[in-house]
C-alpha cells in the first residue's frame, strides 16, 4: 500500500503541476500572442532556444491539434485527477485515468518520433541537430509519456482501483477456490 500511496502522490504532483504549464506555456501555441505577458512569452522563447524545440515557436498543424486536445479534454481533467490522487483510493478515477493515459501516450509517440527522426530547417527556429540535442529534447517530453504509462499500469493492476486484478490478494486459482 505504501508504494501505491507514493504513486498517487506522484500522480497528484504531475496533474497539479500540469495546470499552470498548460495555461501559461502550452496554450501559447494556440491563443493570440497579446493574451500573454512578455515575461511568459520570454519563458517560452528561452525554452525553445535552450532546448531547440521548434514545435513551440512554429508548431506544425498536427502538434497544434495535440495542444487543442490538451486544452479541451485534458485541462478540465487535471484538477479532478489531482484531487482524486491527493485524496487517494478514489475508485471513480479509474476509467477517466485509463482514457487520459492512453490518449496522452498515443500523442507522445509521434512527438518523440518527430524529435528523433525529423530533418529540421536551420531557420527561423532551428530544431535539434545532434543526437545529444535530440536526446535532451526527448528527455523534456519523456515524463509526459512515462507518467501516463505508469498511471495506466496502476489503474489496470492495483487492487484498489481494479479489484478483479487480484493484486496482493493471492493467485487467481486460490481466489477461485475461496468462491466455491
Amino acid at each position: 500500500m505504501a508504494v501505491l500511496r507514493i504513486l498517487e502522490l506522484i500522480f497528484f504532483f504531475y496533474f497539479a503541476s500540469h495546470i499552470p504549464i498548460t495555461l501559461f506555456i502550452d496554450l501559447q501555441v494556440l491563443l493570440p500572442d497579446n493574451l500573454y505577458p512578455n515575461a511568459l512569452k520570454d519563458v517560452l522563447g528561452w525554452y525553445a532556444k535552450e532546448f531547440r524545440d521548434p514545435m513551440v515557436l512554429d508548431p506544425p498543424v498536427w502538434f497544434r491539434s495535440f495542444v487543442f486536445c490538451e486544452a479541451l479534454v485534458q485541462l478540465p481533467f487535471f484538477p479532478i485527477a489531482a484531487y482524486a490522487f491527493l485524496k487517494g483510493g478514489c475508485k471513480w478515477i479509474r476509467t477517466p485515468a485509463i482514457i487520459y493515459s492512453t490518449h496522452v501516450a498515443t500523442t507522445l509517440i509521434p512527438i518523440l518520433i518527430h524529435i528523433l527522426f525529423s530533418e529540421f530547417p536551420t531557420e527561423p527556429h532551428p530544431g535539434p541537430r545532434t543526437l545529444r540535442e535530440r536526446c535532451t529534447l526527448v528527455s523534456i517530453y519523456a515524463p509526459y509519456l512515462l507518467v501516463p504509462l505508469l498511471l495506466l499500469l496502476a489503474m489496470l493492476f492495483a487492487s484498489v482501483y481494479n479489484p478483479s486484478s487480484g493484486a496482493g490478494t493471492g493467485s487467481g486459482l486460490s481466489q477461485a477456490k475461496k468462491r466455491k
